[in-house]
Formats: structure tokens, sequence, C-alpha cells
């Protein structure tokens, strides 16, 4: 419980330095959407564990840095939430939920806590790349950085 628990405090992090480092450099607007991605996946997710339904919720959807901000702080909050709740047995607790095709799946709370976190900095990856691409310097967001 305890990696997971400092997964997140670094998936927060990086998101916060990635928002920064976005709203000092001039970004593509697909920059922010693949960021805003990130985000309302986070969402979707928090709303599957909590046992909501997500099949609607959005996953991919325009939105500003200011919409990623507000974003940033309620996934925060919400994770917390979830982490502080959470029990070592509860990880094995197996979610059903629906894609926004219809489509059911079943997956455990750990695997879930797992995607999101590599899902998350995958995608920050792709956006430190196009940063370097337009002539900016990336913002480190190793994990190994964070703990330091």
């Amino acid at each position: 419980m305890k990696t997971i628990q400092k997964m997140y405090e670094h998936l927060n992090w990086a998101n916060q330095r990635i928002l920064e480092t976005l709203q000092n450099v001039e970004v593509e607007d697909q920059l922010v959407r693949l960021f805003s991605h990130i985000l309302y996946a986070e969402q979707v997710w928090i709303a599957r564990i909590q046992g909501m339904d997500s099949s609607q919720m959005p996953i991919w959807s325009d939105g500003d840095l200011e919409t990623c901000a507000t974003l940033i702080k309620q996934n925060e909050e919400s994770f917390k939430n979830i982490l502080t709740k959470i029990t070592n047995a509860d990880l094995d607790n197996l979610v059903s939920y629906s894609n926004s095709k219809g489509k059911e799946f079943i997956t455990s709370t750990r695997d879930i806590l797992t995607h999101v976190a590599l899902h998350g900095q995958y995608h920050r990856g792709q956006i430190n790349l196009q940063i370097r691409a337009n002539a900016f310097e990336p913002v480190n967001i190793d994990y190994i950085s964070f703990v330091r």
C-alpha cells in the first residue's frame, strides 16, 4: 500500500510540474488536449473505483490549462480520499465497469491504480517529447527525481 501511495504522490507532483511547464511555454492545442486526457481518464477511473457509472464520462475532451488545473486539484483530493480508506486487502477487490462502447470488464483495484499511474506517466512523456520538439526544455518528472 505504501508503494501505491508513493506512486500517487508522484503522479500529483508530475501533473503539477507538467501544468506549470505548459503554462510557461508556447504549446500547441494538441498538448493541452493530451494533458487533459490524462486528467479526464483519472476521473473515469476514480468513478469506477467508487462504483459509479463512467460510461458517459469524457476521456478525450477539449480543455484549457485552467480546466486542467481544476482537474488536478479534484483528482488529487479524490485519490487521497480513496487511498486513505483503502486497505491492503481492498487492493484485490474486483471492480466491474463498462467502457464508453459498453464493453464490460472486471479489474482489481490494485491493477486499476497501477494502470492509472503508468498511463499518466506514458502520456506525460509524450508531452515532454513534444515540448522538446518545439525547442523548449522538457520538465523532469522522473520518479527518482521526485523522491530525492
